[in-house]
């Protein structure tokens, strides 16, 4: 559970960041209506667009987790992928080499972009969210190393889910009320993104480990689902067989 939120928690801290990068766009998204409630409805449609997006990332992601894991791999991968997040933080020069303009798809997307904003409904809104999840964001990277660590299809979906609506409440203040966050908070806060980056990080590394910690750091047996619905099953057995003694005696 602690990981599901920590991606919440994430997405929430990194709107900071998103406000920087993707501030431009919702700043001159073509907003439906005139009425207050039209364009909230439009902001809300962009942003859960990019929300679907994340999501579906996670479920992409989540399942190649879910197969290393099914292959023995799911402490190894959370491990690794809690490594990563710390080193990206710490040594910050080995992930320099990562840009956007380098993938090509970025091109494409952007010009999709584009086209949408040509014309206001609220259908263009949902899309334009969903194409720019789809823009290289580094931030976004991190949360898809999350999704991986999960090592689970539907936990890697939801983590994302959330981190894209933990993103949700500024981004949307961004699209309606104009750049509502100066500069100056923008630095502040994004100084705490970083260290978030390192707490979650350690998590999934804690996780891996499977030190005994509940909740934190579960046995080797509990991180497998299917192990853990075979253990609640194995107790609700013999919960019952239990039961039927005692009946029996009495």
């Amino acid at each position: 559970m602690e990981i599901i939120l920590s991606g919440f928690v994430l997405g929430i801290m990194g709107s900071l960041h998103c406000a920087g990068m993707c501030g431009p766009i919702a700043l001159s998204l073509p907003l439906y209506g005139k009425g207050v409630l039209t364009k909230v409805t439009g902001g809300v449609l962009y942003n859960m667009g990019r929300t679907v997006t994340y999501g579906l990332m996670g479920a992409v992601f989540g399942l190649i987790g879910q197969g290393l894991s099914l292959v023995g791999f799911q402490q190894w991968i959370s491990v690794v992928m809690g490594a990563l997040m710390i080193i990206s933080v710490l040594l910050p020069s080995l992930f320099k080499k990562v840009k956007g303009g380098n993938i090509p798809l970025a091109g494409w997307v952007r010009k999709g972009i584009q086209k949408l904003f040509m014309k206001k409904s609220f259908g263009r809104l949902f899309f334009i969210g969903l194409l720019n999840g789809l823009l290289p964001c580094g931030l976004v990277y991190l949360a898809i190393a999350g999704a991986i660590g999960t090592g689970d299809v539907g936990t890697g979906t939801l983590f994302m889910i959330l981190f894209g609506l933990g993103t949700l409440p500024l981004m949307l203040g961004i699209s309606l009320l104009g750049d509502m966050v100066s500069v100056s908070l923008r630095k502040k806060m994004n100084k705490a993104i970083p260290v978030l980056v390192v707490v979650i990080g350690v998590l999934f590394v804690m996780r891996g480990l499977s030190l005994g910690i509940p909740y934190l750091s579960p046995p080797e047996k509990m991180l497998h689902p299917k192990a853990h619905v075979e253990h609640v099953q194995g107790d609700q057995e013999d919960a019952v067989q239990n039961s039927c003694c005692h009946a029996e005696d009495e």
